[in-house]
């Protein structure tokens, strides 16, 4: 055999060992493929795996879902960046470290940072077909990386239940603005009177749930990119309508100018370390989300294009966030910045107040809430198709079965940050609420480890030059290769490291942010 391989050319030995190995293992297997996609890695011809173990390509592998082009694709990526972070941080962040100049370094920051890991991670998942645990495993068994495809796999399990009970919560303040109860909305203490109703908190988050894992039982085409084609143009309608209603407001205007206009007096090493963080949230980098989704994208559509429009999209959204909420909380304030709140306390405690204030309050009111509703389902669905895929890819299981265990999981967690300012109040995790503690640990901790370990698999293992064939598959040149290749290498890790540090440090009281 070795003497007839040597007098053979080389593609023809290749061709006899393929249909030699087909032959022997054919009467077990109806189809076989020898080599595991992708064989061609742009230097050598090889096979990825060894037979017996994963080389050959699986009917659920072959047969994955998919969006149906670049918009399927753009808006689904932009739901899932343009959620709540988008809405009650970013203006809150914004007014408080500097208005104008803020912005300016965050569009600096996603432009170069946030670019560099959504392409990073997108082609990740397009060169793998794979989901974060097995796409991070494709490259090889090491510890290091085995714990980087899972953290970012985890990531998503562990935000999507308490993110859904906020999600909840708006569903209860659309209802009571549809019912005419916008008034009641406004009233101190309203707000810690609803959260500690542990069964009306309970209701507001299985409902929401519920028309989240519906979405996802239809599918990626039929289920999360259809939606998504829907909501993303209404919520952008809605955030034009919203803001040219705030900033039309007596006294609104000193408030536009503070947000748009950079005034480098209010730049400080706290404006770029906040602005880095935000913008790492409100990309939805390493929550194994853009890994997932690039797994859905088809060869021929542009990586690099496609992570320019999430780009702009995320970031249009953010500065309407602003234009929607800065300059109406200045009318409302007589132009003090320090009004704004973070978090919960913006959106459910000062907006209501702000709309009771205007003329049309209940009717702005509706359409705030529509918006931060639809915002609020496409970035929980985005978390839980990512969830339902690990599943599919690791346990084997269907959508179905996946989808179900999924739900279990968020109604055991989500129960417990729903009931957690309620009749749980008295158990806590490190002197913090549930809710309070998963949002910890997800996005202060688990997530900038995570984009260190991506970091690090791109640059040290997989290598730039494999992730910059994997953009230009669609034949277009990779334009901003020199940025992406710094970046990675070098100042997205330690940026990462700094949001860690940063982070962690704020929720220890250690700084303010």
């Amino acid at each position: 055999m070795r003497e007839g391989l040597l007098r053979r050319k080389p593609g023809e030995a290749l061709s006899h060992l393929q249909n030699k190995y087909i032959n022997i293992f054919d009467k077990d297997r109806k189809m076989i493929e020898f080599f595991h996609e992708p064989c061609y890695t742009g230097t050598t011809f090889r096979p990825n795996h060894r037979i017996g173990e994963k080389g050959f390509m699986d009917k659920k592998h072959s047969k994955r879902s998919a969006f149906s082009g670049k918009i399927g694709f753009v808006l689904s990526a932009a739901g899932a960046s343009v959620g709540l972070g988008n809405i009650w941080r970013f203006p809150y962040l914004a007014a408080k470290y500097g208005g104008g100049i803020f912005l300016l370094v965050y569009i600096v920051l996603a432009v170069t940072f946030g670019y560099t890991m959504i392409v990073a991670e997108t082609a990740l998942g397009r060169m793998t077909h794979k989901s974060p645990v097995s796409a991070y495993a494709h490259f090889g068994k090491g510890k290091g990386i085995r714990f980087g495809g899972w953290i970012n796999a985890i990531i998503p399990i562990l935000i999507v239940p308490y993110y859904s009970v906020i999600g909840g919560w708006v569903i209860h303040y659309l209802a009571e603005y549809l019912c005419g109860r916008g008034s009641n909305l406004a009233a101190d203490g309203y707000f810690s009177a609803f959260i500690t109703n542990g069964l009306q908190a309970e209701l507001a988050f299985l409902l929401f749930s519920l028309f989240t894992l519906g979405i996802i039982f239809a599918g990626v085409r039929n289920g999360v990119e259809r939606v998504s084609k829907v909501m993303m143009p209404v919520l952008v309608v809605l955030s034009l309508v919203i803001a040219g209603y705030s900033v039309t407001r007596p006294g609104a205007l000193a408030g536009v100018k503070y947000f748009l206009v950079p005034n480098p007096k209010n730049f400080s090493w706290m404006t770029v370390v906040t602005a880095m963080g935000q913008m790492f949230y409100s990309l939805s980098i390493a929550m194994g989300i853009l890994v997932t989704f690039g797994s859905y994208m088809k060869k021929d559509v542009s990586i690099e294009e496609s992570t320019e429009n999430v780009e702009v999209f995320d970031t249009a959204i953010a500065i309407m966030a602003g234009l929607m909420i800065i300059p109406a909380v200045f009318a409302f304030s007589g132009g003090d910045p320090d009004t704004l709140q973070a978090g919960p306390a913006l959106m459910f405690i000062t907006i209501p107040k702000v709309f009771a204030s205007m003329g049309l309050g209940t009717a702005v009111g509706v359409l705030f809430f529509v918006l931060v509703l639809f915002a609020a389902i496409t970035s929980s669905i985005a978390l839980t198709e990512s969830a339902v895929s690990t599943f599919e890819d690791e346990l084997g299981w269907d959508r179905t079965r996946s989808t179900v265990l999924i739900g279990a999981i968020m109604v055991a967690l989500g129960s417990l940050s729903a009931l957690g300012y309620g009749p749980l109040a008295g158990v806590t995790v490190f002197g913090m609420q549930f809710l309070d503690f998963f949002d910890f640990l997800t996005n202060s901790v688990m997530m900038p480890i995570a984009a260190i370990a991506t970091c690090l698999l791109v640059s040290r293992v997989i290598g730039v030059e494999q992730i910059a064939q994997e953009v230009e598959q669609d034949g277009q040149r990779f334009r901003r290769k020199p940025v992406f290749n710094f970046m990675i290498r070098w100042l997205c890790p330690i940026f990462a490291a700094i949001i860690l540090a940063s982070s962690v440090a704020n929720a220890f009281g250690w700084i303010a942010m």
